[in-house]
């Protein structure tokens, strides 16, 4: 029996784009010109860029070529081509975000991310997870979800109100940060305190001043988680090397504008002596486990076999390193959507680069927000853009 027809207009599917010959012009002006190069039904205003994205027409002719190509040797592409295009990719956002390459992993999306680093940590009793009242939802059922099972780690809330000022939550965070590790002081017991920082808020859409509250938290000896799902092609001039977060993770289907889902989870190591002090020991292992993994016991043997004394020193990187590709590989996926960050830098690039990019839609949405307001009557929740990139708030006049 034929399946039923879709009760939901589809869009007609705009003509394949050849790429090529699309880069060797001039793109189109900034703007309602602009819409060409994205498949938008006409009837639809996209004014939600930061859930899910919206895929340009360029980059998912790429896609579709890559597809194409997968499909006409799966084992071929998936066995021997799929993780050079993926290191790739991971090259490419190493570059942009200021980090070496086998500090980047990719993954499907921020929660997956974050997910990956938070199930690795072994916790004891007294440990504590420190969230926002501004922290993702997902994120914040996965704290409440670890204080939920053994051996039940504390689950604090941070919380932030707006309208403030950078100065104001900086003070706040850092007194709660020092209440935290001052009743956590134990001579018996390193405690673990895993602290969720948001670089940018989802609920309001507000640039935090994360980097600082890492240093806050860095100080304190407490690690710092960075929920940077909206960052990665809205903040400009990314340094996580500078920054040194302890994690920190962004979603590239928002606005850099490859394929969903994709993400990049950031795990640094540390030069010289601290070397030996890696963040990346605590990734035991990606979600779901590979194949590929070795218990710690078992993988610390083979390497004590297999290097010489010289070495030895640097067992923990050697064999972690590895994670990298692991990440990536944990059974069949599309890879598609791990690669596409290439093909989104290309369109990128074309465009003008980041600079240019973010200046217009920086201005936009500011110049949108006092428009939106005066129609309404109302305010803008951060009217001297401070507080805004790309996603702007403006209040709503609804009574009460």
């Amino acid at each position: 029996m034929p399946p039923s027809a879709s009760t939901v207009p589809l869009v007609p599917i705009p003509p394949v784009v050849d790429l090529e010959e699309l880069y060797k012009t001039s793109p189109p002006p900034f703007g309602h010109d602009m819409l060409k190069l994205f498949g938008f039904d006409p009837e639809y205003v996209n004014l939600n860029n930061g859930s899910y994205g919206s895929l340009p027409l360029p980059v998912r002719v790429a896609c579709d070529n890559w597809t194409t190509e997968i499909e006409s040797n799966p084992d071929k592409f998936i066995r021997y081509k799929a993780h050079h295009l993926v290191n790739r990719a991971r090259e490419r956002i190493a570059q942009l975000i200021g980090a070496n390459v086998d500090e980047c992993v990719i993954v499907n999306n921020a929660s997956h991310g974050i997910a990956t680093v938070l199930r690795n940590f072994s916790f004891k009793e007294g440990d504590a997870l420190i969230g926002a009242n501004t922290t993702y939802g997902s994120i914040s059922k996965s704290l409440k979800y670890l204080g939920d099972i053994p051996p039940h780690p504390s689950v604090l809330t941070y919380d932030v109100h707006f309208p403030t000022t950078r100065e104001t939550i900086l003070e706040e965070f850092g007194q709660f940060i020092h209440k935290v590790r001052e009743e956590r002081d134990d001579s018996h017991q390193k405690r673990t305190i895993i602290a969720i920082i948001d670089s940018i808020t989802s609920h309001p859409g507000v640039l935090m001043p994360w980097k600082e509250m890492v240093s806050i938290c860095r100080d304190a000896g407490i690690y710092s988680l960075v929920d940077a799902a909206h960052s990665i092609g809205q903040e400009l001039d990314l340094n996580l090397s500078e920054a040194k977060p302890d994690f920190w993770v962004s979603n590239c289907h928002k606005w850099l504008y490859a394929k969903r889902g994709c993400a990049v989870l950031y795990v640094p190591k540390r030069s010289g002596a601290a070397s030996l002090i890696l963040n990346q020991h605590i990734i035991k292992s990606p979600i779901p486990t590979p194949v590929e993994y070795h218990s710690r016991r078992t993988r610390i043997i083979r390497v004590l076999r297999s290097l010489p004394n010289s070495l030895l020193v640097n067992f923990q990187l050697f064999a972690l390193l590895a994670s990298a590709y692991r990440v990536s590989g944990t059974g069949t996926i599309d890879h598609v959507p791990h690669i596409s960050p290439i093909a989104a830098l290309d369109f990128r690039a074309w465009l003008g680069g980041e600079h240019k990019i973010n200046e217009y839609t920086h201005n936009l949405a500011i110049e949108g927000g006092k428009y939106l307001a005066k129609r309404f009557g109302t305010i803008l929740l951060d009217p001297e853009g401070s507080f805004t990139l790309n996603m702007v708030n403006v209040e709503l006049p609804i009574p009460g």
